[in-house]
Parts: structure tokens; C-alpha cells; sequence
């Protein structure tokens, strides 16, 4: 098999509108932002790692800690994300581009080349381990083929599709090819990721018992086992998602 080239894109802003300046939150004196990239840094199917921010002026501290730990760094538009995600990675042109957030400081980097390995291996348009909700919220990585993102550039139209990069290449009636990456069991009530407060000391409270570089099962397995996760249960999955639907 030849090596793709695969470019991961991590989406990345301080105007959030529950929690604002979330990924600049430090744990140990460190930027979750950095936490982070960090942890996709370790990922060994990656060539190459971009930092897709906005173009506003309050987005500038991401831009300068983006380069000042070696990430590249482009900016583009806040809300057309479909767009943005097109814009920087058009140039390179990869066979293969990865989509994680950075409010997910704890991504695993065994699990994104995994779902990179079932894409190439499978040659779809789309893998991901969130078409069937089974992976904790905040371990959701998306693979897709860089045709997939461009053809998804051109045609998307609605707001939730613009808004949240892949729906347009999810939807069936669109003729991609998905897979879902399969997860052992339903951890789908397991949360760590970062939107609101109380998410936050989940993930520090993750970080003080297991370190900043423990798989994602090790993880989950401390949440299911401690009453941590009581402080952050009633949140909605994809609350955003959602959110854009309704506009729609």
C-alpha cells in the first residue's frame, strides 16, 4: 500500500459562546490547546498538522501559540468552517485529511492512526468513530478523503453543513462512501470534552490522577469508576450541532 498523504486539521477559537477562551484554559501551567497537539503530535499516520483558526483579532493568541510550539497555523473564516477547513489544506492537495477538535484536549493518538489504518484499508470516502455514538464524547476523530472535502466545499449550502465541516459528506443522500470505526463497548455516556466549567475540572481531574498521556480507554475507565463524571452528566452531546439544525 502506498503512504498516504495525510494532513489533520484541528479546529481551534477563543469565542465560545458557553465557555469563551476554553482552549487557553492551562492545566499545570499548560493551554488545553497544547495538551492538545501535543497528544496529536504522537500520532504516527500524520504527516502533517494544521491549526485552522478564525480570522478575528481575538484569535491572534492561537495563531502565536500554534507557531511558538512548531504547529502550522491558518486563519480563516469563524463561522463557514466547511470553509476554512478547505482553504488550508486546498495548497497541499493530501489524499487524506483528519478532522479533531481542539475542546477535545484529550484525543488519543493511537486511536486517530487506527482511524486513519480502517479508512486506507477500507479506501471509503469517510471513517469515523462517531457515526454510531459509541466512543466517549471527546475521542471523536473524522477521516475523510480530501475529493470528499472538496466536493462537500462546492456543494454544501445549509448553515449545520458550512458550520460543522462533515454533514454534507455524512448524509447518505450525498452518495459518499462512510464507515463507522467500531468501538468494544457503548461508552457514550463517558464525557471529556470541554464546553462548559464543569467539563473543565473533569479533564484536570483526569490529568491530576492519570497524567496528560493516557490512552483514551485508561481514561474512560477512571471516569466510569469515580464520581467525577457525576459533575458533567447532564450535558447534551453535540449541543452545537443541534443548535445549527434548528437554524437550518
Amino acid at each position: 500500500m502506498e503512504q498516504a498523504n495525510v494532513v489533520l486539521i484541528t479546529q481551534a477559537r477563543t469565542g465560545s459562546t458557553r465557555l469563551p477562551g476554553k482552549v487557553l484554559m492551562e492545566i499545570d501551567h499548560e493551554p488545553l490547546l497544547i495538551i492538545h497537539l501535543n497528544r496529536i503530535r504522537k500520532a504516527h499516520r500524520v504527516d502533517k498538522v494544521i491549526v485552522a483558526t478564525t480570522d478575528n483579532t481575538a484569535d491572534k493568541i492561537i495563531w502565536d501559540i500554534s507557531e511558538q510550539n512548531n504547529f502550522y497555523c491558518f486563519a480563516g473564516s469563524e463561522n463557514d468552517v466547511l470553509d476554512r477547513f478547505y482553504q488550508s489544506v486546498k495548497n497541499e492537495r493530501p489524499t487524506w485529511v483528519v478532522r479533531v477538535t481542539s475542546d477535545c484536549p484529550l484525543i488519543d493518538p493511537d486511536l486517530i492512526d487506527a482511524v486513519i489504518s480502517c479508512a486506507l484499508v477500507n479506501d471509503v470516502d469517510y471513517c469515523s468513530t462517531g457515526i454510531i455514538e459509541n466512543f466517549p464524547d471527546g475521542q471523536d476523530v473524522e477521516v475523510f478523503k480530501f475529493s470528499a472535502l472538496e466536493r462537500a466545499w462546492k456543494e454544501a449550502s445549509l448553515l449545520s453543513e458550512r458550520e460543522h465541516v462533515t454533514p454534507y459528506i455524512r448524509n447518505s443522500k450525498n452518495g459518499f462512501t462512510c464507515l463507522d470505526f467500531p468501538c468494544s463497548a457503548d461508552y457514550s455516556k463517558v464525557r471529556m470534552t470541554v464546553d462548559e466549567q464543569v467539563d473543565f475540572k473533569v479533564i484536570e481531574q483526569l490529568i491530576l490522577a492519570l497524567g496528560k498521556d493516557a490512552s483514551w480507554l485508561d481514561y474512560t475507565k477512571y471516569l466510569l469508576n469515580s464520581s467525577i463524571s457525576d459533575l458533567n452528566a447532564g450535558i447534551i452531546r453535540n449541543e452545537g450541532y443541534l443548535t445549527s439544525l434548528k437554524k437550518d
